[in-house]
């Protein structure tokens, strides 16, 4: 458990956090219409007459977006229920253009769940999931186009949501942060939502409250909206719990409400009074009927999910050796673990996970390319891996032939040849090389053997350098102490 503790004069605070996550479900069409999602079109082109609004127009539910949230309701180890239904939930923004959201209350699609997190100090930790129900995207209200005027976006509006609302789990806004890498991780493996957090395809509304430290009370909680990073999200826990504690050590007490963080400043302002439920007037959904699910389609659903992160992660610990540490990182982007599994193959796992999170993955952060356009591939990063495990060449020749590789696009083996670069194994001819740095390095080897045992590098350098890097450094290693005693 990441620990973290507010302390003040007057005494010690801990946080009581809990997320809501609103997902945008990966579907051609939106979750009532048949209008596009696709991100990025003009203002106003994905919009049916059913997402505008307009008297007369009837929902059809999205059976894809019923496949995608049953999907995701599994990868989060969670309870799917075969009977839901759906409401609407009654209030007014310029942006929702029936005046009310088609969503589920009394019974969501999917009930409790659990997601394992990883911290950085090597533990984990599980976080309840309460529940996940499906409803419809809003649209988007803009205002920085005219200084007197909002203008209003409805591509978005009625694009399928998957919202996960977590239990007060968290306790640090380390757990929080390590929930929503985690979270993204397994979507994007089940590709049911993207995760892209700065397009707003997934958002997260912050719970939080304190309490005196060792405490079990629940006290009045305050939410952020739409909090758009995961930065952004740690940073507006710390910044609000710390508000918190200080009203209450000062004697006042927090009214429930929801409140905007500001990212430039980092701190919180109230924008209204939180609503309760019944401030939202829900009632079925008259004109969608409840949605009852068999456990032969259930079953079917289930056959199709993917390893996941966490039982990948396993695997690559149990059956390839990677520190729990270097399978975390690799297996958070499905991307990333495919690649690095293609590579290790037939290969020693270990040092071709080394070379990925080293010069491969530096190599991608130099020249700002995503993976798929890599140069590299991932079978020829596994041959040069082999290449020095086989003692082909050396390290630091390897580092020479992986910047060509990046350079030509060839296979190591191809380069290898063509420059000449094999290493020289041969321990007779690597003696003549030691014995002609000894002997022009008269003064050098009396003052190593009268103890400056620091020398002992300069002459492997040496022989390295008049083998042009190409003699085996064990070898090397071996033939000088020996002939310099």
């Amino acid at each position: 458990m990441a620990e973290f503790v507010i302390e003040t004069p007057k005494g010690k605070w801990e946080i009581v956090c809990g997320l809501e996550i609103h997902c945008q479900i990966i579907s051609k069409s939106k979750i009532y219409s048949g209008a596009s999602t696709e991100f990025g079109a003009d203002a106003n082109e994905h919009v049916s007459f059913v997402d505008a609004g307009m008297p007369g127009m009837l929902p059809t539910l999205n059976k894809y977006c019923v496949h995608q949230a049953v999907k995701t309701g599994i990868g989060l180890k969670a309870k799917i229920n075969k009977y839901s239904n759906f409401a609407r939930k009654n209030y007014f923004y310029a942006d929702l253009p029936q005046g009310y959201q088609i969503t589920q209350f009394k019974y969501p699609i999917v009930g409790e769940g659990k997601v394992l997190i990883d911290l950085a100090d090597g533990s984990t930790r599980e976080i309840g999931i309460e529940r996940m129900h499906i409803e419809q995207d809003a649209g988007k209200s803009i205002h920085d186009i005219d200084p007197k005027k909002s203008f209003i976006d409805l591509n978005r509006a009625g694009v399928g949501l998957m919202e996960i609302v977590t239990k007060p789990d968290f306790r640090a806004p380390e757990e929080a942060g390590a929930f929503l890498k985690k979270l993204r991780s397994i979507l994007r493996y089940l590709g049911t939502c993207d995760g892209n957090m700065d397009e707003g395809s997934m958002r997260c509304d912050v719970n939080v409250s304190v309490r005196p430290y060792g405490s079990n009370e629940l006290r009045t909680r305050c939410e952020m909206k739409n909090v758009n990073s995961i930065k952004f999200v740690m940073l507006a826990i710390e910044n609000e719990a710390r508000r918190h504690v200080e009203v209450y050590e000062n004697g006042g007490d927090i009214v429930q409400e929801t409140r905007q963080f500001n990212p430039v400043t980092g701190q919180t302002k109230a924008m209204r009074k939180k609503e309760f439920a019944h401030d939202y007037r829900y009632f079925p959904e008259p004109d969608l009927a409840p949605l009852v699910l068999s456990d032969e389609y259930i079953q079917s659903v289930r056959d199709e999910i993917p390893e996941l992160p966490d039982e990948k992660k396993e695997r690559f610990v149990k059956e390839l050796g990677l520190t729990p540490y270097d399978a975390i990182v690799i297996c958070e982007n499905k991307e990333t673990a495919d690649f690095f599994e293609k590579a290790a193959t037939g290969h020693d796992a270990k040092k071709v996970a080394n070379w990925l999170m080293g010069d491969f993955f530096a190599m991608l952060n130099e020249k700002k390319i995503e993976l798929k356009d890599s140069p590299v591939s991932a079978e020829n990063l596994g041959r040069l891996v082999e290449l020095v495990s086989s003692n082909v060449i050396n390290g630091k020749t390897a580092k020479d032939v992986f910047a060509l590789m990046v350079e030509t696009g060839e296979n190591p083996e191809k380069i290898v040849e063509e420059k000449g670069l094999k290493q020289v194994t041969d321990s007779s001819e690597i003696e003549k090389i030691v014995d002609e740095v000894i002997a022009s390095s008269p003064a050098n080897v009396a003052a190593y053997q009268g103890g400056k045992q620091g020398l002992f590098g300069w002459f492997v350098g040496q022989v390295m350098k008049a083998s042009r890097g190409k003699a085996n450094p064990v070898v090397v290693n071996e033939l000088l102490k020996k002939k310099l005693g």
